[in-house]
């Protein structure tokens, strides 16, 4: 039956199927029992691991200082069908029902939480010493490899790149990170905001080699195209993630431009009885005039209450969220709030060589987004404002001693 066409009160209680047990499809499982769902909640993960949270993979897990990250939740006792080491291959909608390595399994409604996976660098699937690192035996895997000190190559210089070589820096390896481009996170922040940022690899003693693009991986050696040979106990890949969405082949499910499911503003699919949330899935933003995919942790965290909201239907609830991640990197905490793509004013507070400064962007007068190094405060008042949408004062605005929430007008 349909969420469009169930009656509520004498309806039997429907059955959730969720496929991605990461942080989206945990807090989804999570949310529905929350918002009192009664009806059976069954939750599918590929990986055999009681389901973990993934940021912790990058540092405390990679150094020895955690075992693992799995999620504080009873699933028992929220009454949630927990389906491990399951993977799924595909879904009929006009079947209501998803085939699995273990068989078929039907649904009432589906949530499709299935996450991202990992660029591969191509031609480098079966060199020995080659890592990604997404999964937690990606970690395990990694772990070994720092306590030995090996020289270590890291391939892209974004967010996962700059963590994994803060975690290798601590553990005494020597460091490299090659970068396609002209500077660190050049997909991620215009050139002046990401240039302070190359600094940050040197005082750390790591060797960062922007417009470097890797030629081929041999055993022990990384080549770049104009020939340098860089010695690699271990190469580490961090070039960027693509939605997880192949299994979605011929589904009837629409899915966009980078592969992502694309949901609308309460983040049902093209299908009736199936959403979608978390990295695999983009939404429309009316707040920031177009559509958005977000592959950070706390959209994983805010969408799902979302999705179980429009599932239990006492209410319909739209997503809307200012995009917010965060990210600890070279004995920094750098904190972003927002989306700067349309902004028509950037503006600064604090300097950039220090250890200390803001960025805020702006539209017609009005704040929306914010990049806060080291400065939580600003990073808080900032995601305020832009959700607010307060005009502000732009002198008030870039005067760091002053707090950022004395700019709004």
């Amino acid at each position: 039956m349909s969420e469009q066409t169930q009656e509520r009160g004498g309806a039997t209680p429907r059955r959730v199927v969720v496929v991605g047990a990461g942080m989206a499809g945990v807090q989804t499982a999570v949310a529905l029992r929350e918002q009192g769902f009664t009806g059976a909640v069954t939750l599918i993960g590929a990986e055999p691991h009681q389901p973990y949270d993934r940021p912790p993979l990058s540092k405390a897990v990679l150094l020895g200082k955690a075992e693992g990250s799995a999620f504080d939740v009873d699933f028992e006792a929220l009454g949630i069908e927990l389906r491990l080491g399951c993977e799924v291959l595909g879904v009929r909608p006009g079947d209501h029902a998803l085939d699995t390595a273990a068989g078929p399994v039907p649904y009432d409604v589906l949530v499709v939480a299935t996450g991202a996976e990992p660029v591969r660098l191509p031609g480098a699937r079966d060199v020995p010493g080659v890592h990604l690192l997404r999964t937690l035996d990606d970690a395990e895997r990694l772990r070994p490899v720092l306590a030995r000190q090996h020289d270590v190559v890291v391939v892209g210089a974004g967010w996962i790149g700059a963590e994994f070589a803060t975690a290798a820096r601590e553990a005494g390896c020597a460091v490299t990170v090659v970068e396609a481009a002209d500077r660190p996170l050049a997909g991620a922040l215009p050139a002046e905001v990401a240039a302070p940022m190359a600094a940050w690899y040197a005082d750390a003693g790591a060797v960062l080699r922007t417009r470097a693009r890797v030629a081929r991986v041999e055993p022990g050696t990384v080549v770049l195209d104009d020939g340098s040979r860089l010695p690699a106990g271990a190469v580490v890949v961090g070039i960027g993630a693509r939605p997880a969405t192949a299994w979605l082949a011929g589904s009837g499910i629409e899915l966009g431009a980078h592969g992502e499911v694309v949901a609308d503003d309460r983040l049902r699919t093209s299908v009736p009885d199936v959403y979608a949330v978390g990295d695999c899935a983009s939404f429309p933003s009316r707040r920031y005039g177009e559509r958005l995919l977000v592959h950070h942790w706390d959209n994983a965290l805010q969408g799902p209450r979302t999705v179980a909201a429009n599932i239990v239907g006492e209410a319909p609830a739209v997503y809307d969220p200012v995009p917010y991640f965060w990210s600890e990197q070279f004995g920094r905490f750098v904190q972003y709030a927002g989306h700067h793509a349309a902004a028509d004013a950037t503006l600064w507070r604090g300097d950039p060589s220090g250890p200390a400064w803001t960025v805020c962007w702006l539209r017609e007068g009005r704040l929306v987004a914010v990049l806060a190094v080291g400065r939580p405060r600003d990073l808080a008042q900032g995601r305020r404002l832009i959700e607010a949408g307060t005009p502000v004062d732009p002198d008030l605005l870039t005067d760091p001693a002053r707090p950022l929430k004395a700019a709004a007008e």
